[in-house]
């Protein structure tokens, strides 16, 4: 009976160790993933950075393109103004009449509904 109770004491402590070993595989395994996961992470964000500055960047310049032509557009207009003040007086006036009809034609329209106003 002694030696069978060495015996299972030696399987059990063989056993344990076993079981020890594949836990610490096990977690050097998890370990490896996380940093890969982590690596990936990284990557997938500095991507995501990249791209959002590419983004911007073209949008940025887009924009002043724009503006640089809205700039320019507007000044080709103040300068047809000032050379001309009374065909600039009559367009003005030729605006405000039509904006004025239109709005006495929405009112009109709107005459028998029932208004939110």
């Amino acid at each position: 009976m002694v030696a069978t109770s060495k015996q299972t004491h030696t399987n059990g402590t063989d056993i344990q160790a076993a079981l020890e070993g594949q836990l610490a595989e096990l977690r050097r395994e998890v370990a490896k993933l996380n940093k890969s996961l982590a690596a990936r992470g990284t990557e997938a964000v500095d991507d995501a950075l990249d791209h959002a500055d590419n983004s911007y960047r073209a949008a940025s310049a887009t924009a002043a393109r724009a503006m640089r032509h809205l700039r320019s557009q507007a000044h080709s207009v103040s300068e047809t103004a000032r050379e001309n003040p009374r065909a600039t007086t009559a367009v003005v006036a030729v605006v405000g009449v039509l904006a004025l009809l239109a709005g006495m034609a929405l009112a009109r329209s709107h005459n028998g509904r029932d208004s939110y106003w």
